[in-house]
């Protein structure tokens, strides 16, 4: 255990950032709500998963909906709670821990808020080490964990509980009622035991980002390259140096999909490489080759000053760096390439390794 202080956040934010792969929603409100929670409430506990009593309850809490509606419809705060308090009285007992769902720009940090005002535990764990787009794609699915009872509450006051007959129809159902509310909304998911997180979660996922966002933040304020001591902490490839030359971007329910196309600069002068995205990056082709496939992450990296850009907020003319990391094992199961490859996205590729295809 140890204390998280509301700085810590700014490195915590930074490195979900980086591992949301281009989702997860922009940090900038999640930051500023779990900030200003910490001050007025106090610091958070940062658990381990090894720290929970197996008769714990811990749940997820998130931000969900389409990145770009994140951006320019604000929360409030207060629905998170909300989510929180309905999924105790739906159960008829106190909540033991809160824990991020997945490791995105926002949804790495909102949790935060709400143990802080509740002034319980965070469990330094998710169900993803990444952000994906969909409900069901997390690690507790391939454990058989359910998504139900889910909660859900936006900013206007609206309140729904679901229990689905399984974790597909929980994305179907909460992702209707979210266009409904505008397109965003707070939900808490997949209540589970101490002993559940043990098994199927990612563990140590909140401690990764800091150390990430550290690498960035820290080699900035020590004038030296904060790409290099990303690469170094996140044993990442470099994929693709380059200038982003157009981006086509739509909203598809709850989804930003599109393709980013960068042209390449110095070493990768003359190539060209095509990144697509369904709210997160999926796949990264140079040349018309596949060069890093979902699950593994990629990361697109604002190569004046290392800032993660989130898929939503590419902008024409800035000048990039693409990075690959390694997804969790989990994911490379073949029940995990299942659930969240490429052939779930609708992609023919097939799955492989990033290190196997950047051998060279």
């Amino acid at each position: 255990m140890r204390k998280i202080s509301a700085s810590d956040i700014e490195y915590i934010a930074m490195g979900s950032t980086v591992l949301g792969t281009g989702g997860g929603g922009d940090p900038y409100i999640g930051k500023l709500l779990a900030r200003e929670a910490i001050k007025s409430y106090g610091e958070v506990e940062l658990i381990s998963a090894d720290e929970l009593k197996d008769d714990a309850l811990v749940v997820p809490i998130a931000a969900f909906g389409a990145p770009m509606i994140l951006v320019e419809k604000l929360f409030s705060g207060d629905e998170f709670v909300k989510a929180f308090e309905m999924m105790e009285s739906y159960l008829g007992r106190k909540i033991d821990a809160v824990m991020p769902a997945e490791a995105g720009g926002l949804n790495g940090v909102i949790p935060f808020s709400v143990a802080a005002q509740k002034k319980i535990p965070l469990v330094d764990a998710d169900g993803m080490g990444r952000a994906f787009p969909r409900l069901e794609m997390v690690t507790f699915t391939l454990h058989g964990i359910p998504v139900s009872p889910i909660t859900q509450a936006d900013e206007k006051g609206n309140r729904n509980v679901y229990h689905t007959i399984n974790n597909v129809w929980g994305e179907t159902l909460v992702g209707a009622t979210t266009i409904q509310m505008g397109g965003s909304c707070a939900v808490g998911c997949y209540p589970m035991s101490g002993k559940q997180v043990k098994k199927a979660a990612i563990h140590d996922i909140v401690s990764y980002a800091q150390v990430l966002g550290e690498a960035i933040l820290d080699a900035k304020a020590n004038h030296k390259n904060p790409v290099d001591a990303l690469i170094d902490k996140a044993d990442a490839i470099k994929l693709f140096s380059g200038k982003v030359s157009n981006v086509s971007t739509k909203i598809d329910g709850r989804w930003n999909k599109g393709i980013c196309e960068i042209l390449g600069l110095d070493k990768d002068q003359g190539s060209h490489l095509t990144l697509d995205f369904q709210n997160e990056f999926l796949l990264a082709k140079k040349d018309g080759e596949a060069i890093a496939i979902t699950p593994d992450l990629i990361v697109l990296i604002d190569a004046e000053n290392a800032q993660p850009i989130t898929a939503e907020s590419i902008q024409f003319g800035t000048r990039v760096i693409v990075l690959g990391m390694k997804a969790d094992a989990q994911w490379r199961t073949p029940e995990g390439i299942e659930l969240g490859g490429p052939e779930k996205f609708g992609y023919k590729e097939r799955f492989i390794p990033i290190e196997e295809l950047n051998k060279k």
